[in-house]
């Protein structure tokens, strides 16, 4: 273990009536403000047809992006901010499918060997072609060991030829399995048969960079000014921790389409500091919409609610690597006492659905198996957890003391405390310590796995269970848990060759009882996707990976 970072606003949390008062205000929000914004809407209709003068969205960007480089990212901000800066071969569609993006086609004839159509008119924003050589230089960059990208892992995933070899250093990058066959054919081959390698390409991190730009630079070409990208939008202003500004680019393939001309992303890590700003007219499109005021808001401005399902699951992961979580005793005792029902119908209480799967329900080719946690009451599961935790020798002479992290936001804190009240509750015999810290920080102390527990999410990078199953690969890249069954990476490896749809499925849901008795991470609920959107915003239509793009919105007259 690396030395302890140090922490930002650390606290001790004595939690008794905590969770009572946290359940008394949830939902129910702040009064209405006869002055505000709020109540001086009427229900003028909108003409969707007729736009505005001045075509700027402003959204809520949720925090300071860790890079804008798409081979160094692992977080939702900064793959929100690339779709719009970069595009990828296909990007996704509305219907949780893919549409073309910088490739106008593709074709295969065995799902082992992939053939994309570059567009001939694609143009980086500097004005240079796109071709299908940039692919190659790009997924041969991610991939590289000398770039230390966080999703090094993603197109070995894939079985990109010899991906995995590069990423372990034993062959060179330009041994991977892309070709250009000329300037406008990208040819890429796979170790077996993926059906739904396509879908996964709609991940920021498959995109191309110019390389021109990125060797005259280096680490500094993503500043405003040495930024080059293929996106619909070109980078004008970044001013940390207050804006990142981009225009429309005059050189993307389909600008005559892109009605806004320009997008500031401001990133605002408190969702009731953006409330604020979106209720004062300040913002057209949240982050996210905090969970205290969702009733308010549904009876305030229903139609500026969006709300719908979401591929992703929000759970604790532990660290299985030292004690007292790498007794898997402890950490079922602590899964089982979280009363699923209460956090995500109560605590948050947006649409989320309780979770005792890693996988969430609407993923396609998902069908959930009926574990034995699953199946118990929630009385049942902490008597259980009560005798876990006996079994594993903590009583009142010998309390079980850890730490939870997550990183600063009001949403994960009331989980924070709501959780560790019902783990104090019904087991009694814990002692938590909350510890929470700014998002670079979190994120770097969670990839060195410098924690006993924490707070954690993971949204699917396309539409099919292996996008959720393989977090949990002992070579996982964002296996922070550090967790290893040679049984679940078998399982795990079978699917990836398996043709027949059904027979996957059967892989997954075993998968999953797996996980379900070795509880590397406790699930919780399954995200929803919530933003606030103003009716002056057209075009917003997210798919289930809330993958909205821009490009696809305009400002209405209003």
């Amino acid at each position: 273990m690396l030395p302890h970072l140090q922490l930002k606003r650390s606290r001790t949390w004595h939690i008794g009536p905590l969770l009572a008062a946290l359940l008394a205000l949830g939902g129910c929000g702040a009064p209405s403000d006869p002055s505000s914004e709020t109540s001086k809407q009427t229900a003028v209709k909108l003409d969707p047809t007729k736009l505005a003068a001045d075509q700027t969205l402003v959204r809520g960007g949720g925090s300071e992006p860790e890079t804008l480089d798409p081979h160094k990212i692992s977080g939702t901000p900064e793959s929100a901010i690339l779709r719009d800066l970069m595009e990828t071969l296909v990007i996704a569609s509305a219907d949780g499918g893919v549409r073309p993006g910088v490739a106008e086609s593709w074709e295969t004839a065995d799902n082992q060997h992939y053939f994309f159509k570059i567009r001939e008119d694609a143009k980086w924003s500097n004005g240079d072609p796109v071709t299908a050589e940039d692919f190659v230089y790009s997924w041969q960059r991610i991939l590289d060991p000398k770039t230390a990208s966080k999703y090094a892992w993603y197109l070995a995933a894939g079985k990109v030829k010899n991906a995995q070899d590069i990423v372990d250093g034993k062959q060179p990058p330009e041994s991977l399995g892309v070709e250009a066959v000329d300037a406008n054919t990208l040819k890429v081959s796979l170790e077996a048969p993926v059906p739904y390698f396509v879908s996964m390409l709609v991940h920021a991190s498959t995109s191309p960079v110019h390389k021109g730009t990125v060797e005259q630079y280096g680490d500094q070409w993503t500043r405003v000014g040495n930024f080059v990208g293929n996106g619909a939008f070109r980078l004008t202003e970044w001013v940390v921790n207050e804006r990142i500004e981009y225009v429309k680019n005059e050189h993307y393939w389909d600008a005559d389409n892109v009605k806004l001309q320009k997008v500031r992303s401001l990133p605002i890590q408190s969702p009731n500091a953006e409330l604020k700003r979106y209720e004062a007219g300040e913002i057209d499109f949240t982050f996210e919409v905090p969970i205290e005021h969702i009733n308010r808001l549904r009876k305030e401005r229903a139609d500026e609610v969006r709300t719908a399902p979401y591929i992703g699951t929000y759970y604790y992961e532990f660290n299985t690597t030292q004690p007292p979580f790498n007794d898997s005793r402890v950490r079922r005792a602590l899964a089982y006492a979280i009363d699923r029902e209460i956090m995500a119908n109560k605590v948050m209480g947006r649409g989320e659905k309780p979770s005792f799967h890693l996988t969430p329900g609407i993923v396609t080719g998902f069908d959930a198996p009926a574990t034995s946690w699953s199946q118990k009451t929630q009385a049942e599961r902490v008597a259980k957890a009560k005798e876990l935790l006996a079994e594993a020798g903590y009583n009142e002479q010998n309390p079980l003391k850890f730490s939870v992290l997550y990183n600063t936001n009001d949403n994960h804190k009331k989980v924070a405390v709501a959780i560790t009240a019902m783990w104090k509750q019904t087991l009694g015999h814990v002692d938590v310590t909350l510890e929470n810290q700014e998002w670079k920080t979190y994120l770097d102390t969670r990839a060195n796995t410098d924690f006993d527990i924490a707070r954690a999410g993971w949204i699917g990078d396309y539409n099919e269970p292996s996008t959720m199953l393989k977090l949990l690969l002992t070579d996982g890249g964002s296996n922070y848990s550090k967790y290893s069954n040679p049984k679940y990476d078998e399982l795990f490896a079978k699917s990836a060759k398996e043709l027949d749809v059904n027979k996957r499925a059967e892989y997954y849901a075993q998968a999953e009882e797996i996980l379900a008795e070795d509880m590397p991470i406790a699930p919780i609920y399954q995200y929803v996707t919530q933003h606030m959107v103003k009716r002056h915003v057209g075009g917003y239509a997210p798919d289930p990976l809330d993958n909205y793009y821009s490009k696809d919105m305009w400002i209405i007259e209003h």
